[in-house]
């Protein structure tokens, strides 16, 4: 997750141990190792918007040169391409990615694993995720860019989060010439993250075919959030919370 504020804990207090959170945190870190040791899962198993919309493998099409020019070989994936839409949730690009991803994920996470519960809270992150990725597919159908990162599933956590916590304090890191530690309201937090990743979005379109990042598919993930947390129950989750915790 990128942003212009670095977030290291909040005050929300929760009232169950986070589990799932903590599942999905060490299933990340796990895949990432298996990453380092076996390249090819990166270059299998990897969302490519092109793959998806057109269902061939085009990453590993092969130029054979015949007498009436190049023939392009199309060879059979070794998996249902669609599988990429999860499979690409669980991998990361380097340390700096996943860490900064997990870092949200457990700052974050736990809140909305405590207001909705162990299974909706996991159901929940996987839809997130695919709402995440058909908006990253959308803003570039045809991109043959491999997506891959937790962030656009993240980004339903903090969509929920802003609307549940709006008030709760979040003590950040803000590099402004010289970095200093700051309490700073989620609403202030996330909504500037999402204004940012809107405007990246619009002045980008996306991810292009160099590579960067996956902008619309963090405010598909955030807007999604914020639809599924209000279909649960919305503000009503977090008045329940606060009467068990106290």
């Amino acid at each position: 997750m990128e942003s212009r504020l670095i977030p290291l804990r909040d005050n929300q207090p929760t009232s169950s141990f986070p589990i799932i959170t903590i599942i999905l945190i060490a299933a990340n870190v796990i895949v990432y190792i298996a990453q380092q040791v076996h390249p090819l899962i990166s270059e299998t198993l990897t969302m490519v918007p092109a793959e998806i919309t057109h269902g061939i493998d085009v990453r590993h099409a092969v130029l054979i040169p015949t007498d009436d020019g190049p023939l392009r070989i199309i060879p059979q994936a070794p998996h249902p391409l669609w599988i990429t839409i999860f499979t690409s949730m669980f991998l990361h690009a380097s340390l700096l990615h996943i860490g900064g991803n997990m870092l949200y994920l457990w700052i974050f996470g736990n809140n909305i694993e405590d207001a909705l519960g162990k299974v909706r809270f996991t159901v929940f992150y996987f839809v997130c995720g695919i709402a995440a990725a058909f908006a990253q597919i959308l803003s570039g159908p045809s991109s043959t860019t491999p997506v891959l990162g937790a962030s656009g599933a993240i980004a339903g956590v903090l969509g929920a989060y802003y609307l549940l916590y709006p008030n709760a304090r979040v003590l950040s890191i803000v590099p402004f010439f010289l970095a200093f530690v700051v309490e700073v309201r989620a609403a202030f937090v996330l909504g500037l993250w999402f204004i940012l990743e809107v405007i990246q979005g619009f002045e980008g379109m996306g991810m292009q075919e160099g590579g960067g990042v996956a902008v619309w598919a963090h405010v598909g993930g955030f807007v999604a959030g914020v639809a599924l947390i209000m279909a649960c129950g919305g503000r009503n989750l977090a008045d329940r919370q606060r009467r068990i915790v106290i």
